[in-house]
């Protein structure tokens, strides 16, 4: 009798237990979900939004979680560009880790969506608004999960830096939060390595298949091609024409293709990415996840667009304006270049290379938008095993890949310092219905609180 009241409260205790991780479970998600619905519904576009007030915002939420003054701040160097710093104190046995996600959004017309893109809408498993994404899902999530450390009262061996900042998405200008903040702040957010968008899972038939973690990310930059000419009346053609000049030399940068160039991430890629293919396909990851540059096997790769960005540096054209009247001659031609190059590429070369490609002394050529060079984060064993071993404990079987995106984030800034960069967020989205900048942004709700929860156990692990 005696052993089957100790069998009969260990059952009550447990499912007691059960209960309240449950409830908190439940606490948890709904705090969660009013943070990320007052940030969604904070306009934050460059034309009329208000990245301040949203930093002001998600400061009253930590303070609210029992941050005090001093350790949040926003800081406001230019009207409406405001950016938030938390530092969450740890016990200093390690160096400090950083979180950084962007507050600012893409543009978004009301007339042109199915919805207000500035109110979240929850509609069939679906949050759809602006910045629903596109970095609200991961701003939103890092402030829910310090907020519920916070009040769990968990103490971390290394500080927590927590960066929101403005203007990501328009670049390398002075508004932009995390160039700022390492020109004019570098001890706020140096840490031993940071976590950031950039990565993210694949669903495929709404299934998980991959969790990409970027580690590296192709250099942006623009060049500017110009022809000039007398012009004239179109009656009288005249042998030169600057039109002509400028599809001339557009076409012949479109015919070039840069060669192969591979790094340690690149083979890594391949190499995890031959699992999930069979045949021919698995036999050419392969090949290159071991270096070798077989003519036919890159042709055959390259034929995807993904994977030809991922091999080669790429310049395409995306621009061109020209001529004044429909019966006059061309006095102007412009075309506008955009090159993403390989972050272990040569620079110079790529521009004498478009250089040689326009082949025309008449066309003037500019550099539009200077590039920032950022090295590749390492494949750290210390930080990607972690990532590894939550990954598997919530999507069994889901490999972990380590990529090069081909898209740029704030992320560069920092690796220029010396501070190691990763992109994962531990959210899926479908290969086919990927809305961020796009009309009627959304994101699976059930995927979101996923990656929430990916990132809860990521941040305490790293931090512990």
């Amino acid at each position: 009798m005696k052993n089957r009241m100790v069998l009969v409260t260990a059952v009550v205790v447990l499912i007691a237990s059960s209960v309240v991780q449950a409830a908190d479970s439940a606490v948890e998600r709904t705090l969660f979900h009013g943070i990320y619905k007052e940030l969604v519904e904070t306009n934050t576009t460059h034309s009329v939004g208000d990245n301040t007030l949203a930093a002001r915002r998600m400061a009253k939420r930590l303070r609210g979680a029992g941050f005090t003054e001093t350790e949040v701040q926003v800081v406001e160097p230019f009207p409406k560009k405001g950016n938030l710093i938390l530092r969450f104190k740890g016990d200093g046995t390690r160096r400090p880790m950083l979180l950084l996600a962007h507050l600012d959004v893409v543009e978004a017309k009301r007339e042109e969506w199915n919805t207000d893109p500035f109110t979240l809408v929850e509609t069939d498993g679906y949050f759809t608004a602006r910045g629903a994404a596109d970095d609200k899902a991961m701003a939103a999530a890092f402030v829910s999960i310090l907020s519920q450390l916070k009040r769990e009262g968990f103490t971390p061996h290394r500080d927590i830096i927590l960066a929101l900042t403005a203007d990501e998405e328009r670049g390398d200008v002075s508004t932009n939060g995390v160039q700022w903040l390492t020109q004019h702040h570098r001890g706020w957010i140096d840490a031993e390595f940071g976590i950031n968008e950039g990565g993210g899972g694949e669903l495929i038939n709404g299934k998980p298949t991959i969790q990409r973690i970027q580690v590296a990310e192709k250099i942006y930059t623009t060049y500017e091609l110009v022809a000039r000419n007398a012009g004239g009346h179109s009656s009288l053609p005249r042998q030169d024409n600057a039109i002509h000049d400028i599809v001339g030399a557009v076409q012949r940068i479109s015919q070039y293709t840069f060669p192969v160039k591979l790094a340690p991430v690149t083979r890594e890629y391949f190499a995890r990415s031959a699992a999930l293919f069979t045949g021919q396909r698995a036999l050419d990851m392969r090949s290159i996840g071991e270096g070798l540059i077989d003519p036919n096997v890159v042709t055959r790769l390259s034929a995807e667009p993904l994977y030809n960005a991922t091999l080669r540096t790429t310049c395409v054209t995306t621009m061109l304006s020209a001529g004044h009247a429909e019966n006059a001659l061309p006095q102007t031609a412009r075309a506008t270049v955009n090159c993403r190059i390989l972050p272990w590429d040569n620079l110079a070369e790529v521009e004498h290379q478009i250089r040689e490609l326009v082949g025309n002394p008449t066309i003037e050529i500019t550099q539009a938008l200077a590039p920032t060079p950022s090295p590749p984060s390492p494949l750290n064993a210390a930080l990607l095993e972690p990532i590894e071993h939550i990954s598997a404990e919530l999507w069994p079987g889901v490999p972990l890949i380590p990529a090069l995106s081909t898209g740029a984030t704030d992320s560069r800034f920092l690796r220029n310092l010396g501070v190691p960069m990763y992109g994962v967020s531990g959210i899926f989205a479908d290969v086919n219905d990927v809305h961020a900048h796009g009309l009627n942004e959304r994101i699976e709700q059930q995927r979101l609180y996923d990656g929430r929860e990916f990132l809860y156990r990521l941040i305490k692990r790293l931090a512990h």
